[in-house]
């Protein structure tokens, strides 16, 4: 007879998410560092009960611990974070109440599922039962009975379950591991617990609760595609690297070296690969795309190979499929992900990256590019670094046309990447800064950029920099963020104080939608909408500044505020933050901009359609750019296979 244990399928749930465990390369780790949660009815008496009895009974060491979120969505995001800077080998589950609690986090569902990384949300639900329906919060349709706003989850989940009998736990569970361990399959992970269901009792073998340790595979490439990607290669004059976020995932970084060392072939990096090679290394060539660099956007346009490694080829990262120019081009993608290994009509060569970097670098010996293409590499990204360091340390032609206060973006980020130690991390998700840090960053170390660009989300930063610094201690974490950004959720600066963790949030007023205004007016819409001012007169936002006090708003939610209004404040600024204790709380540099002094230009486009017909001067200037580089646009249809000769 099989031993068990009586249980409610709260207990049991969070019995079992504490002994699982993840391993690759012999490395082993608890899979769940810990449970994020926002309590309410519908959890605050299931998954809340569940985690009050492991304390208790644990004696303040839990093995599942609980963190007290602010906000729903902050804590899907802290999370995805810490298993972005865990190399999706670790990662937090979230638990929240019945209705909006629960939908709330629909939005970091999504980020993790483009994103491609793991987390695991417990929403909960109406009754199983519905013995008192309609409930608070519940979802009344008139043409079906099973649906519960947790269906809203299904399109933004890489797996999705609802628990309406205790029994259907253990399957589903596993399930769920599985997914969170795949590297091809993770992502957002969801298993709905209707709330009578999680104070249900039920008698469960012991087994069930058994440690599992579960294997990150390393899949090694075909050696045909290994064999047929390398001929297509040393068939290319002028080949070229797209390093993706699965460079990182994979720790292949040492492998990306060593082959672009022996073959001299040009890197440019994916905002999710930035980093993959770190400043200084000769064939880095910074980011590719709309927001790239000259130098790799140069290259990329006369590029007759590319190689994509662990990439999802976004829309930025090709400049909307215009910055690929030459007519003969052809790919060779390696991803772990067949999926994005097929895009592009490339050659698809499926493998996990390290491993398959290692064989291409040994199927390619004694291959390297022309001299004249190395030199041309040095040539192009010598001229792009100066325009970094003219951005970093803008003229004076420049500094002295700028309103007393204010510094440019390019000063502000400058000053962070050169003060700041190498391994500190610095993180963005949204607004003008990320085109910018793609650009301008010069990064030090693998684990040391961090900005999420799969779904760009607004507020992403303060939980995310919260969620890295649980993840690794030793660094600290820069969040950048802007005034709209910090606006929408700024809630986890509480967290942080209520945990003594510190983070550095560095907090730019530029009064609006510095990336969306200049966006807007590219597009003939005059910025409109997109700043924050008093109404005038005739009806329009072009008043003066609003009151809105930020910083007095940081110091508000208990974090240490310092505001700069000097290059020479921002670096003393800087140095503080820096001393500021590891159990000192949040740190916040407050920092007035000009958001009409930009980045360098990338030499590249981003495809944002524009209205074909208008009254509006600008808006006609505008599409008839639209249309001019619309003509450049290419499907990349013709099938990459190598030669038969």
């Amino acid at each position: 007879m099989t031993d068990t244990v009586r249980l409610t399928v709260a207990q049991a749930t969070i019995r079992f998410l504490a002994a699982q465990w993840s391993e690759r390369d012999g490395q082993r780790q608890r899979l769940f560092a810990g449970a994020f949660g926002i309590f309410g009815h519908g959890n605050v008496a299931g998954i809340g009960q569940a985690l009050l009895q492991q304390e208790v009974e644990e004696g303040g060491h839990a093995e599942l611990p609980y963190v007290l979120a602010r906000n729903e969505q902050a804590m899907v995001h802290t999370s995805v974070a810490y298993a972005r800077q865990k190399d999706r080998l670790q990662t937090w589950v979230c638990t929240a109440s019945v209705g909006p609690g629960s939908t709330n986090m629909l939005t970091g569902a999504a980020l993790a599922t483009i994103n491609r990384l793991p987390v695991l949300l417990l929403p909960s639900g109406t009754f199983a039962t519905r013995a008192s329906a309609p409930v608070l919060q519940e979802l009344e349709l008139p043409y079906a009975g099973d649906v519960t706003v947790n269906d809203a989850f299904r399109p933004l989940s890489r797996y999705f379950d609802r628990i309406d009998r205790p029994e259907q736990l253990p399957s589903a569970l596993l399930a769920a591991m599985r997914i969170l361990t795949d590297p091809v399959e993770t992502g957002a992970v969801t298993v709905a617990l209707p709330q009578d269901v999680q104070a249900e009792a039920f008698d469960w073998p012991v087994e069930f609760f058994a440690e599992r340790t579960w294997h990150v595979a390393r899949q090694p490439a075909e050696a045909s595609r290994i064999a047929a990607a390398a001929e297509i290669i040393r068939s290319a004059r002028a080949p070229f690297v797209v390093a993706g976020g699965g460079v990182h995932y994979s720790g292949a970084e040492a492998a990306l070296r060593e082959l672009v060392d022996a073959t001299g072939i040009p890197v440019g990096e994916s905002q999710a690969g930035k980093g993959s090679l770190t400043h200084g290394h000769p064939r880095l060539m910074g980011a590719v795309g709309s927001t790239g660099t000259t130098a790799a956007n140069a290259l990329a346009r006369e590029a007759d190979v590319v190689i994509g490694i662990g990439t999802r080829y976004q829309d930025f990262t090709t400049a909307s499929r215009t910055v690929f120019q030459n007519p003969s081009v052809r790919f060779v993608n390696l991803n772990v992900a067949s999926f994005d290994a097929g895009k592009h009509s490339g050659l698809m060569v499926l493998g996990d990256a390290r491993e398959s970097i290692t064989a291409l670098a040994e199927a390619l010996t004694g291959y390297a590019v022309p001299d004249d293409y190395t030199r041309e590499q040095a040539r192009l990204w010598a001229a792009w670094d100066a325009q970094v360091e003219a951005a970093h340390h803008p003229p004076t032609e420049v500094t002295d046309a700028l309103e007393d206060g204010l510094l440019t973006q390019g000063t502000v980020l400058g000053a962070v990447n050169e003060l700041t130690d190498p391994r500190d991390v610095v993180l963005c998700a949204a607004g003008s800064m990320p085109g910018d840090l793609h650009k301008l960053w010069r990064v030090r170390d693998r684990r040391a950029y961090h900005v999420e660009y799969g779904y760009s989300c607004m507020g992403y930063e303060v939980p995310a920099a919260f969620g890295i610094r649980l993840a690794d201690p030793s660094r600290d974490v820069f969040a950048m963020v802007g005034d709209g950004g910090y606006l929408m959720m700024p809630t986890e600066l509480v967290t942080a104080v209520q945990e003594h963790v510190k983070v550095v949030v560095v907090l730019v007023q530029n009064h609006g939608f510095h990336s969306i205004g200049s966006l807007s007016e590219s597009l003939g819409s005059q910025r409109f909408g997109t700043r924050y001012r008093y109404r005038t007169d005739d009806g329009t936002l072009d008043g003066a500044f609003l009151p809105v006090d930020l910083a007095a708003n940081a110091r508000s939610l208990g974090a240490h505020v310092v505001e700069v209004r000097s290059a020479d404040e921002l670096k003393v600024a800087i140095a503080q933050a820096k001393a500021w204790p590891d159990d000192g709380g949040p740190f916040v540099i407050h920092v007035e901009t000009d958001p009409f002094v930009f980045a360098p230009d990338s030499d590249a486009w981003w495809d944002v359609p524009v209205s074909q017909v208008s009254t509006l001067d600008t808006t006609q200037e505008a599409y008839a750019t639209y249309a001019a580089h619309k003509a450049t646009q290419r499907p990349f249809l013709t099938p990459t296979e190598a030669s038969t000769d």
